[in-house]
């Protein structure tokens, strides 16, 4: 069974974010750049299921510019067999995204498509579920366990009342949520073996893709600062406060 895995270059989740003076974007210049952690536990998902016999080929593929192939040889290094890289000059918006992977996923007719649920710099979640509707595959999203038996993908979904476990016939498209795995480090030797590993350059225009922009992108401003909390000596303080200075009750 192939198993296809999709990871997207972000800002190091560690890194306090900055914003251009001109708020025109997020500033790139000099900031660690990291796989989205949502990715890297897709790749440990896929990456288990080839230990475990399961899975014969982990592809990954990432879009974006030349420097994403750093992150495609990470996932590399932590067990994938080899790498796409569809390049584009940015990082386009989650259907131009989608588009091309439902291009790679005709090429390399996966038996499962594993994505994070989502990215930490755009939080959309919203790939993943545009890819099902393209494709036309089952999907199971925010995903907390994976298990295939009898052809059948079996996903256990987070949802807001609890655990929802559902059936899909593969192939089908999962999504990843937090509590999936733990992912692994990738040892030294293994990020050396990751080097000689075939990574596979394409474009948009070789998959027949147009990249159109849906949406505009107007404003980024940092999240406004929060005055420090206080503390109170009593009960009856706190009401005080709530009731003369915070007004909410």
């Amino acid at each position: 069974m192939k198993v296809l895995v999709t990871v997207k270059r972000v800002i190091d989740y560690n890194v306090k974010v900055r914003v251009k003076s001109d708020n025109s974007d997020v500033d790139l210049a000099n900031v660690k750049m990291a796989i989205n952690p949502f990715c890297e536990i897709a790749v440990e998902e896929a990456v288990r299921l080839k230990e475990a016999g399961t899975a014969s080929e982990v592809v990954v593929v990432s879009v974006g510019p030349k420097a994403v192939q750093e992150q495609i040889r990470t996932a590399l290094a932590l067990g994938a067999d080899r790498g796409i890289h569809i390049e584009t000059e940015e990082s386009p918006e989650s259907l131009n995204v989608a588009k091309l992977l439902a291009k790679v996923i005709d090429e390399e007719k996966p038996e499962l498509v594993i994505l994070g649920k989502q990215a930490i710099d755009t939080d959309n979640n919203q790939t993943g579920q545009m890819l099902a509707a393209l494709t036309d595959m089952p999907q199971g999203t925010f995903a907390s366990e994976v298990k295939l038996e009898d052809g059948k993908a079996m996903v256990t979904r987070e949802v807001d009342g609890g655990l929802q476990t559902v059936a899909l016939n593969l192939p089908a498209i999962v999504t990843t949520d937090l509590r999936l795995n733990e992912p692994r480090y990738a040892s030294l030797p293994n990020i050396m073996k990751a080097k000689r590993k075939p990574l596979a350059v394409k474009t948009a225009e070789e998959l027949g893709v147009e990249l159109k922009a849906h949406t505009q992108l107007l404003k980024v401003a940092p999240p406004a600062e929060r005055q420090a909390g206080i503390k109170v000596a009593s009960i009856d303080e706190l009401v005080e406060k709530l009731k003369n200075e915070a007004k909410v009750i």
